[in-house]
């Protein structure tokens, strides 16, 4: 957990005084490396650390643009609705790979992300997160905050199958919730 909140750290000094500026609608990729400590005995990435590097290319675009003005500068922060992961091969110990985050789109209190986990040009895994802007025990209008971040498209649609991805979540808790 040290190491997490050390590369977080490192991603805030880094995005707010050392590199330029992004724009929100373009794709951010980073090419990381599996570390040993990375890896399930070892030999693979462990599927944990999946989420953990998705969660660190997110804090990087949040901090790089002006989503940080439009949100944590105005007492917001960012929580996950849902994710969604889907591995097609394992990457290897040592083994370099990109990950690139791509806007899919965005609805009334949710903005949509595609993250691909590629080396040598395959795809190795995809996610795909479900984010919202939380501010005393409310969501936030997520229109109004990729307006207030210099977005000048009014509307990007999210595709049907992204959709389909999280349509059945809360039924799924709410049938949880009734059988406890």
């Amino acid at each position: 957990m040290i190491y997490y909140w050390l590369h977080i750290i490192y991603i805030f000094i880094g995005s707010r005084f050392f590199w330029k500026k992004v724009n929100l609608e373009s794709n951010l990729t980073r090419t990381r490396r599996v570390s040993i400590l990375d890896c399930e005995a070892f030999l693979f990435m462990a599927n944990s650390k999946y989420f953990y590097y998705m969660d660190l290319i997110r804090l990087e675009i949040l901090f790089r643009t002006h989503l940080y003005h439009s949100t944590i500068k105005k007492g917001m922060f960012p929580v996950l609705g849902a994710q969604k992961i889907i591995y097609k091969k394992p990457l290897k110990r040592w083994a370099k790979f990109d990950i690139t985050l791509i806007l899919e789109g965005w609805e009334d209190n949710w903005v949509y992300h595609r993250q691909v986990f590629k080396r040598n040009d395959e795809v190795y895994a995809i996610g795909i997160t479900k984010v919202g802007f939380w501010k005393k025990h409310k969501i936030q209008d997520m229109r109004k905050i990729i307006a207030d971040s210099g977005i000048s498209k009014k509307e990007m649609s999210i595709s049907k199958d992204i959709l389909q991805l999280f349509q059945n979540d809360y039924d799924i808790i709410k049938s949880t919730e009734a059988s406890e």
